[in-house]
């Protein structure tokens, strides 16, 4: 069986780089901490280059979360991974193959899937992954020490069986989007950066003028101690070409898509401090 290529990123295994940050990311931290300071909004920026946190918002960084769709790459990569880097089409019709978006994303392929975050699709694929494609896959970002996974939805990111700690999911994008140019990956990478354009994250792209990111959103349950029907999350790198910001976000009570608006203003206040 192909592999995916060996991870090129010298933190790919280890916690994220704790240097202390340079003048310019003080500067980045201070803006962003002094202006997003509400009890509903996580948030964890880094230098995409070398880890290093930049700002930090996160109580109990250390908790694993359920970070909802925000896992579908990783699903999609262990499909890929027992299926010679080949994606199928599939037909999603909605309510009644029980996506989120009740008419349905129609005949869909793995980019536009990531694009709208279809769970129509991402359910089906994930009826053929097996564990250990799924183990392969984890590995190759750095999530190889993740729970048992004994539902199906866990791998598409509904329900709470698959919780991820905040900074082991920043590491695993980390990884992935350095691969970007590898088989299985391409495709993926291609679905964040038209999510942030038009997809369930395009208030990322409205926020930066059009400036091009890659971004996935996620809808999970609600973690907090108020309780809401679920939280938004997201994850964005920026810019798309060479990425030297990743932000993750989490807003309490939102739908991911709404949790993105969230995440463009952080991301305008990191890069423009506006």
């Amino acid at each position: 069986m192909k592999k995916l290529l060996a991870l090129p990123l010298a933190f790919a295994c280890c916690a994220l780089a704790a240097q202390a940050p340079s003048l310019y990311q003080q500067s980045v931290a201070k803006a962003v901490n002094e202006r997003f300071t509400s009890p509903d909004v996580s948030y964890l920026l880094v230098d995409a280059r070398t880890g290093t946190t930049i700002a930090l918002r996160w109580p109990d960084i250390g908790r694993a979360v359920p970070p909802g769709s925000l896992l579908k790459p990783f699903a999609a990569l262990a499909y890929a991974e027992g299926h010679n880097f080949k994606y199928p089409e599939f037909v999603c019709r909605g309510a009644a193959d029980g996506c989120w978006y009740p008419r349905g994303h129609r005949r869909i392929g793995i980019t536009q899937a990531v694009e709208f975050s279809c769970n129509a699709y991402f359910r089906r694929l994930s009826r053929s992954v097996s564990q250990g494609d799924l183990r392969a896959a984890l590995r190759q970002v750095g999530m190889d020490d993740a729970p048992a996974l004994p539902a199906p939805s866990s791998l598409f990111g509904l329900g709470d069986a698959w919780k991820v700690p905040p900074e082991q999911l920043v590491r695993a994008y980390l990884n992935l989007v350095a691969q970007a140019s590898s088989p299985g990956v391409a495709p993926l990478v291609r679905g964040m950066a038209l999510s942030a354009q038009a997809g369930t994250a395009s208030a990322i792209g409205r926020a930066l003028g059009g400036r091009a990111a890659l971004a996935k959103t996620g809808t999970a349950p609600c973690v907090h101690a108020r309780r809401a029907p679920g939280d938004g999350y997201v994850i964005a790198l920026y810019p798309a070409e060479s990425p030297r910001l990743l932000l993750l976000v989490c807003v309490h009570g939102v739908p991911g898509a709404e949790a993105a608006v969230t995440a463009g203003r952080i991301l305008r206040v990191a890069t423009d401090g506006t």
